[in-house]
């Protein structure tokens, strides 16, 4: 069993920060400020961390992949892996069954879980950023006590918020909570639910006053057994088909007041506040992917012959190989750059934004090119190219579209100049 190890101490957090406070005291001799650390540069524990979750990956849940991909679902000795390994709880504090890590560790984790398969990355970013940061940044104790140890170790959970007719307009949502004595009665239903074919737990956003617009939306915690609440069979999608992805239908499902999780009215904050740490989750599971996807090519580059060469000698390969590396490399020091900027508690959004944004753009332009470079057999399933490609697709339209990325990047860059 994989131990993790608690990241986020005291002195870590102070040597990051250490730079920045020193440089602002030391400015008239430069020599006695210690240089900061570069963004790919990780900590001993970070790298500890990085090289074990992909020796985990490659040797125990590698050998499934193609299982997993045929059945549509997450193979049940893999699920039992991660909850083993603390991998559904990394940040999770350890009085609730939770590996105490942080945020960039748990990005890290993200990252090489998908060289491997981004359909198991995908269920232990969406438990570990939407459901148990929810959990732990707004719960109660006593809610905390009741859940976060279940997430950690028995099952997973699910984040409730889109559904038929509000996609990219999210708070458009028609799901109703209407008050009934101590109880809320939830009614509607909700599309594109990840983690919902195995979710314990669902945390659902419902409009508990529609006559306040968007600020009557409030965040309910739902157990799966509660009567009333029906999850459908998953959706055949192009990618990540191992990661289920339900529809979630609420039937006269009533829940007690004691199940708000924060404050009533509260949901539409939440919602965005938390999709926007998810957002560096799904820029990390795309250049784990990305990575996986030319880990999987260059070597066949450097052993396939052609015309007397190896096609990699033949700049029309190479070149295109350097500058889809660049690309990556860029993806990468953005996203650890805006997960370094949220684990240090400084403004995150814009960066998230842009991680996410360019992240999952360019792996769709990478992994397409490594089929181009693999030829015939890159476009059979006996090569892993065609899944990174097909999976690649989800990360410009989950947790925030790539327009609406750019809608926040813009935004946010307007503001900065009329301040």
């Amino acid at each position: 069993m994989v131990l993790l190890r608690r990241i986020v101490a005291t002195k870590i957090l102070e040597q990051w920060r250490a730079p920045v406070a020193t440089g602002v005291k030391a400015q008239r001799n430069f020599s006695d400020v210690a240089p900061p650390r570069p963004l790919s540069v990780l900590t001993d524990e970070e790298l500890a961390m990085k090289d074990t979750i992909r020796k985990l990956a490659t040797e125990q849940i590698g050998p499934l992949v193609k299982k997993m991909e045929d059945e549509h679902r997450i193979d049940d000795g893999v699920k039992q892996l991660l909850f083993d390994n603390g991998l559904m709880g990394i940040e999770t504090p350890e009085k609730y069954s939770g590996s105490g890590c942080g945020f960039l560790t748990m990005m890290l984790v993200v990252e090489e879980l998908s060289r491997v398969d981004p359909a198991v990355a995908a269920l232990v970013d969406i438990h570990n950023t939407l459901v148990n940061s929810l959990f732990m940044k707004i719960g109660t104790e006593e809610q905390k006590q009741k859940y976060l140890t279940k997430l950690c170790t028995e099952y997973a959970g699910s984040f409730c918020l889109t559904e038929p007719t509000s996609g990219s307009d999210a708070f458009s949502l028609k799901t109703v909570a209407k008050k009934d004595g101590d109880h809320y009665i939830i009614n509607g239903s909700k599309m594109w639910i990840s983690n919902s074919d195995i979710a314990g737990v669902f945390l659902v956003m419902a409009n508990a006053d529609p006559s306040k617009g968007y600020k009557g939306i409030t965040c309910f915690i739902v157990e799966r057994e509660t009567p009333g609440l029906s999850v459908a069979k998953p959706e055949n999608k192009l990618g990540i088909r191992a990661s289920g992805t339900c529809m979630v239908h609420f039937d006269n499902v009533r829940v007690p007041e004691s199940n708000i999780l924060g404050e009533y009215g509260h949901g539409y904050k939440y919602a965005a506040g938390f999709l926007n740490e998810g957002r560096i989750g799904i820029a990390s599971q795309m250049i784990g992917l990305c990575q996986g996807c030319m880990d999987a090519t260059i070597p066949y580059t450097l052993e396939r012959k052609q015309f007397g060469n190896k096609i990699y000698a033949y700049q029309g390969i190479s070149y295109q190989i350097a500058h889809l590396q660049t690309q990556l490399e860029a993806a990468r020091l953005l996203t650890y750059n805006a997960a370094r900027l949220k684990e240090n508690g400084l403004p995150f959004v814009k960066e998230a934004a842009m991680a996410k944004y360019y992240a999952s753009e360019i792996a769709q332009t990478l992994t397409s090119k490594c089929i181009d470079f693999m030829g015939g057999v890159g476009f059979t399933r006996d090569f892993p190219q065609e899944k990174f490609f097909r999976d690649a697709k989800i990360g410009t339209i989950y947790e925030g579209t790539s327009n609406m990325q750019l809608q926040t990047i813009a935004k946010l860059i307007e503001k900065e100049y009329t301040q």
